[in-house]
């Protein structure tokens, strides 16, 4: 029997509107930390796929795909490691997100404000480069373990895009978390089951989870702008990461748009739903 689903009462666009604004004074003063979802970019309508499913239609422009792995960019990339070889996922995502993204607004705006933690949670360098005209800061992200033959989740670079040992990111005022990696500097990219069926074997206990991410999130909340959770990766994901960290989340969300099963994940992690179209909501952040 399908559990029946949630009913939430969203607050009116006035009330919407304020609470968002109460939250952005706290996020200026380090207390919220953003959580930036591919939405973010997609409204300045970029040319690399930003979205699960615009990726995996682009996989299946480049590589005939079963039909049980279309629609889903992480079985078609399963598909390609398995029937090619894992250089040939990590080439076509490159090739994927070749063209640069630039910075919108929103990630000029966060870069100035020295934030302690930044979590971006798709594939593209916009918000790195947003942040390039400090040095103050660097970057974590997670990496395939596939062919590594190491034990580790993640690595570390500095402002310059150097590989550096994971001591330094104790002395940066702000660190760039991208859970999935990144096009930039490096190429990494968790993308194929595989790369997550090692992760979620451990997330739970945060194993995957850098350290100096769980130290930044204690005590403060979480915002969430432009992200989906209809995917369970992805809710995994946010519910990992924000986890261990206060009890009060926000998320910018599209009523109309919401699956049941995004309803049911609002209702089970206590997040705020704010019911205020992206562009505005990013307009209320950037007059804060």
């Amino acid at each position: 029997m399908n559990a029946p689903v949630p009913q939430i009462d969203f607050a009116n666009p006035a009330d919407a509107e304020a609470i968002l604004a109460g939250v952005v004074a706290r996020l200026r003063g380090g207390d919220v930390i953003p959580y930036l979802g591919p939405g973010v970019v997609e409204l300045a309508t970029p040319s690399v796929p930003m979205n699960p499913e615009a990726l995996a239609a682009y996989f299946g422009t480049k590589v005939a795909l079963p039909r049980r792995t279309r629609g889903n960019a992480w079985a078609s990339a399963q598909h390609i490691e398995s029937t090619r070889h894992r250089a040939t996922v990590t080439a076509l995502m490159a090739d994927a997100f070749a063209i640069p993204v630039a910075p919108t607004a929103l990630h000029r705006h966060l870069a100035t404000m020295s934030l302690p933690l930044i979590v971006d949670s798709w594939y593209d360098g916009a918000m790195r480069s947003a942040l390039a005209g400090r040095g103050d800061w660097g970057e974590i992200q997670g990496i395939t373990r596939a062919g590594i033959g190491e034990d580790r989740w993640y690595r570390f670079y500095d402002a310059a895009g150097q590989e550096v040992d994971r001591a330094k990111a104790g002395t940066w005022t702000t660190i760039l978390y991208k859970p999935h990696g990144s096009v930039a500097p490096a190429k990494n990219f968790l993308i194929s089951d595989a790369d997550y069926v090692e992760v979620l074997t451990e997330i739970d206990i945060q194993t995957p989870i850098p350290d100096e991410v769980k130290a930044r999130r204690t005590g403060r909340s979480f915002l969430f702008l432009g992200c989906r959770f209809n995917d369970q990766l992805l809710r995994t994901y946010a519910r990992q990461v924000s986890k261990r960290s206060t009890d009060t989340h926000y998320a910018v969300v599209e009523p109309d748009a919401l699956s049941k099963n995004e309803l049911r994940f609002l209702v089970s992690q206590g997040l705020t739903p704010l019911a205020i179209p992206l562009a505005r909501a990013v307009e209320i952040v950037l007059a804060g």
